[in-house]
């Protein structure tokens, strides 16, 4: 079925924002194309609403804002609890009051009509984020002349926090994103990635960074962290306080980790089998030379799980087992759910991007940033545009949002085979990919097992990592083990016990006769039990169990073959995508 993108949706109707008579086209029973481009979208798919429905939504709606009318005339103020509204300015002012109550009401109808629509699961999901995205692009606070708290800040500065604003507004679209956070404040290698290190190894692909032992003892085997090469591995080390690379190296864990290159041109041919060959085996072998050890301990974020548990499961059919254990963070293996993302694969979209990629050339890392910020347009789009461009505020300091903006390029034929073999085909669990010349069998990998979901994650449902401990290890079930953490797909895995902050679930009850069929994730919540603070302690008591004896560290990086390149964070990570 060809569904457009819905990014391009929104974008047609943003045109159209400043119209309020586009709303009232939404109380025909079937709107025309031109005077809703979700009518087109409607009209392709074959979806429609019950002319009895629309009747009574139409209804209802009226007698809802008859009824907010009367308040209004009444000089009542409307019970409005969104937390865009909720200021004294809203409040305070009956006219914006109502406007907000307006626009809410107006957004439950628009919500409520897409429940009527008859149109598939997938459809229907891809209609609802359209108009979510409308929604969300349509709030009074969007805009300078319903805003009355940048009205406010515009009578008070007499006219400089709209001139800041068009500044900011200016230096945004020079640099091509929204500016999240103050940029100015971070630095690469200065307050960001400063755990102390070495780059012992590169090619075109990646940097391999060696960290420095902080302990007197440390495991005996290492530990191998592969970032997703979708992002900068610096996620993983922010600052010293919420830095997870640092917190492992304080573990007395010998620890490598793959820095990805940015890609440009040079690489715009590169595959998900060089990714996986040229890039996860290629460290694996280097770190089993630099240290002198047939097996580490590994641990794989996103899509760089992916990316190990594919090299981990070539390397067995090549009859190498390099993994004495391994962890997978917020991690997709089964793509059968996921999630909000949906919306965006299906096979027209895929056929696209590959008419346009597959052959070579760039995803480019501000469409994958766009696309991103469109699951959460309210925090990531909307909430600085009134900030920073209708009332002229200079964005705080905010590390993880600065790594946020540090968009990464991909290149063309590995995004598409990536997208169509995993999301569209989910042909990864069932074993009908080979790559790297090998059959891929996830069911190979029989190395022990940390899975970690986040709670609240719209990128990789915790179901779906969950999904993993019925994929590795299957001999051994019990060696597995799952925690779920509180808050979404980053602030989850970011969640350093300095801070002592948020939640996780664990569930070690014995797993008896069940642990030779599938575990279902609604019984392991069921029976979980939540503790305060961090989950990485417990990651670290597992890394311990697989690290083998205690050692003394080995006085300097690298060896006689791997000499040591540049200091951590290496020159691959600062390549900017802009």
């Amino acid at each position: 079925m060809n569904l457009p993108d819905p990014q391009a949706i929104a974008n047609a109707w943003m045109s159209q924002m400043s119209d309020p008579g586009q709303w009232q086209s939404w109380f025909n029973v079937a709107p025309t194309a031109d005077a809703n481009p979700l009518a087109a979208m409607m009209q392709d798919v074959g979806a429609s609403v019950k002319p009895e429905a629309m009747e009574q939504l139409k209804n209802q709606y009226l007698q809802d804002f008859g009824a907010l009318w009367q308040e209004f005339l009444a000089g009542k103020t409307p019970d409005v609890a969104d937390r865009r509204f909720t200021s004294s300015a809203w409040q305070g002012n009956p006219m914006s009051s109502f406007n907000a109550a307006s626009y809410l009401l107006n957004a439950k109808f628009l919500n409520a009509m897409v429940d009527t629509v008859d149109a598939s699961a997938q459809q229907k999901q891809k209609i609802r984020f359209a108009v979510q995205q409308i929604i969300d692009a349509m709030s009074p606070a969007n805009f300078l002349a319903t805003n009355p708290e940048a009205q406010q800040k515009l009578i008070e500065t007499k006219g400089e926090s709209l001139t800041k604003g068009l500044a900011n507004m200016l230096a945004d679209m020079n640099k091509g994103h929204i500016s999240l956070s103050d940029e100015s404040a971070f630095e690469v290698g200065r307050n960001l990635a400063t755990t102390e290190g070495t780059v012992v190894y590169e090619n075109p692909l990646f940097q391999l960074i060696q960290y420095k032992p902080v302990t007197a003892t440390v495991h005996q085997r290492p530990l191998l962290m592969v970032p997703p090469c979708i992002n900068k591995f610096y996620i993983l080390d922010l600052q010293p306080e919420n830095s997870l690379v640092r917190y492992a190296v304080e573990q007395g864990n010998s620890v490598f980790l793959i820095s990805w290159s940015n890609p440009d041109q040079s690489l715009a041919g590169t595959t998900w089998d060089d990714y996986v060959d040229q890039g996860v085996i290629e460290a694996i072998h280097v770190v089993q030379d630099i240290s002198g050890q047939d097996q580490m301990n590994m641990l794989g974020f996103c899509v760089g799980g992916t990316l190990v548990s594919t090299a981990l499961a070539v390397l067995a059919a090549r009859g190498e087992k390099p993994a004495s254990s391994l962890t997978l963070l917020t991690t997709f293996l089964d793509f059968s759910d996921t999630g909000v993302l949906d919306v965006f694969v299906d096979e027209a979209q895929v056929s696209m991007r590959e008419q346009q990629l597959k052959g070579g050339g760039l995803m480019l890392g501000r469409d994958l940033a766009s696309t991103f910020s469109s699951l959460r347009p309210n925090d990531l789009v909307w909430n600085y545009v009134q900030s920073n461009y209708l009332k002229g505020n200079e964005p705080p300091p905010f590390d993880l949002l600065y790594w946020n903006s540090d968009s990464t390029n991909l290149p063309g034929p590995m995004f598409c085979w990536y997208l169509r073999n995993t999301y569209l085909e989910n042909k990864l669990k069932t074993g009908q990919l080979t790559v790297a010349g090998q059959k891929v069998d996830l069911g190979s990998i029989d190395a022990p097992a940390f899975i970690y979901g986040s709670r609240e994650d719209h990128i990789v449902p915790w179901m779906s990592a969950f999904g993993s401990m019925n994929i590795l290890n299957p001999g051994k079930v019990k060696a597995n083990r799952f925690v779920l953490g509180a808050s979404g797909h980053i602030a989850g895995v970011i969640n350093s016990p300095v801070k002592n902050k948020r939640s996780y679930w664990t569930n070690d009850k014995p797993l008896g006769r069940a642990a030779a069929k599938p575990q279902d994730g609604e019984a392991w919540m069921a029976g979980a039990t939540e503790n305060p603070g961090s989950w990485w302690p417990e990651w670290a008591k597992f890394l311990a169990e697989h690290g083998g004896k205690d050692i003394k560290p080995k006085a300097k990086p690298g060896n006689a073959r791997y000499k040591a390149i540049e200091p951590a964070p290496g020159r691959y990570v600062k390549v900017r995508a802009d």
